[in-house]
């Protein structure tokens, strides 16, 4: 039996920058009732993407954010999964306006909080509106927490 040797020198690849692009497109989050799942991120204005049975053991739904390029997919004997994913970021330019639309949906969303650096968080907005650090919560109905991120700046080299 022969093995290969994949790198010669782990910390030179790391640092080397990718060259494909790859792409984030989808994730599973896992539900318990999937049409109680497909009510609720129809009432948040998400696109429905797909709605399919591939087997007659399984079901697939798909739904994708206004002005998202990722998706979320959730369904019946599609995972194993069964604790709520925490901390899925939506990203919104204007944090007092995506809340607000949020709870017009029927949403329950927390009150807008910050993350103070090196102390954690503080309730209100970011006292200098720094770009990432003013955010609030919602979750589905299955527990799967969402924090709408507000980012009027971003970081170098991000889009």
């Amino acid at each position: 039996m022969s093995s290969t040797q994949l790198s010669g020198d782990g910390a030179a690849d790391a640092a080397r920058p990718a060259t494909l692009a790859m792409k984030f497109e989808v994730t599973t989050l896992p539900v318990a009732d999937v049409d109680r799942a497909k009510a609720f991120y129809q009432r948040l204005g998400w696109r429905l993407d797909i709605d399919f049975n591939p087997t007659p053991d399984t079901r697939g739904v798909q739904f994708t954010p206004p002005g998202s390029p990722a998706s979320i997919q959730f369904g019946q004997g599609t995972t194993t999964m069964t604790e709520p994913l925490q901390r899925l970021l939506l990203i919104v330019e204007d944090i007092d306006a995506a809340r607000e639309d949020l709870i017009s949906r029927g949403v329950e969303v927390s009150e807008v909080f910050h993350n103070e650096p090196g102390k954690g968080p503080a309730p209100g907005p970011d006292p200098q509106r720094r770009s990432y650090l003013t955010l609030a919560a919602f979750a589905d109905p299955d527990g799967n927490q969402w924090i709408l991120q507000e980012v009027t700046e971003r970081l170098p080299g991000r889009v």
